[in-house]
């Protein structure tokens, strides 16, 4: 496991745990109201190794919303129609319009991971996204969508153990799938996917944010936080929103090699 930085709580009890997302929960409640009032497009993009937690983070973020204006977009395998147009092409078709929050359960960056090291796409495919992605995510801040990067990020050690908890859980076989048993075998190979992509993706104009997600319930408030730390919306209860830094971070190239991020 990652030793923990200086300031990184251990834990959390069980009814601190229930107050804070009751208090985010009712946050959330006031952003989805402003973001209708003021025909506001929120697009949050989560993305992160298998078993890193983004499942029941999502889950907890949209419990409370109205799903008129709340959409998870979660994509399956591309159709041969898919897969001979424009990369962006499928992932544009659900972009949030007005008063719409629309949260991806991996995304675009599927190509720059799991396509990537699979060789589910070219070397050349491969070199297209990594120059594009950046202009098409201007374009997308530049129209007027605030747009979030969320990274969920979990030790080679925490991994493994949540596979095997989910291949013995009856009520988790939905999740699983051929690619989970290679997720630890090919955890370098993922390891340098991830790095380049943050690298080359990392930009002012749409950063990456990274989130430790070893501890489930550390990482799920301190998301559910620092989401709505940077919306705008009113009536905010700042009080609540009390982001820890050893937890929820701007990514920096240095925390590759400092242990903020897995190696």
């Amino acid at each position: 496991m990652l030793e923990q930085p200086d300031g990184l709580e251990p834990s959390i009890s069980k009814k601190e745990y229930k107050k804070a997302l009751y208090e985010l929960r009712v946050e959330l409640v006031k952003l989805q109201r402003d973001i209708i009032a003021n025909d506001r497009k929120i697009l949050v993009l989560f993305e992160g190794r298998d078993a890193a937690g983004k499942d029941g983070t999502i889950k907890r973020i949209i419990r409370d919303l109205s799903p008129r204006e709340t959409r998870v977009v979660a994509l399956g395998k591309p159709s041969e129609r898919e897969s001979s147009s424009w990369y962006f092409q499928r992932f544009a078709a659900h972009l949030p319009a007005a008063q719409e929050m629309v949260l991806f359960n991996r995304s675009w960056y599927n190509r720059a991971g799991v396509e990537r090291v699979m060789g589910f796409c070219t070397p050349e495919e491969y070199r297209e996204f990594m120059q594009d992605v950046p202009r098409f995510e201007e374009m997308l801040v530049g129209s007027g969508i605030f747009l979030l990067k969320y990274y969920l990020d979990i030790s080679k050690d925490e991994q493994r153990q949540r596979l095997e908890d989910r291949r013995d859980d009856p009520l988790k076989q939905w999740k699983i799938s051929p690619i989970d048993a290679k997720a630890t075998k090919l955890w370098d190979e993922y390891s340098q996917a991830r790095n380049e992509m943050l690298a080359g993706t990392h930009t002012a104009t749409a950063p990456w944010t990274i989130v430790r997600s070893d501890n489930k319930k550390l990482e799920r408030i301190n998301l559910m936080r620092d989401l709505l730390t940077r919306a705008d919306y009113d009536g905010k209860n700042h009080e609540v929103l009390l982001v820890d830094p050893a937890i929820v971070f701007e990514y920096q190239d240095a925390y590759l090699k400092n242990g903020m991020i897995a190696p």
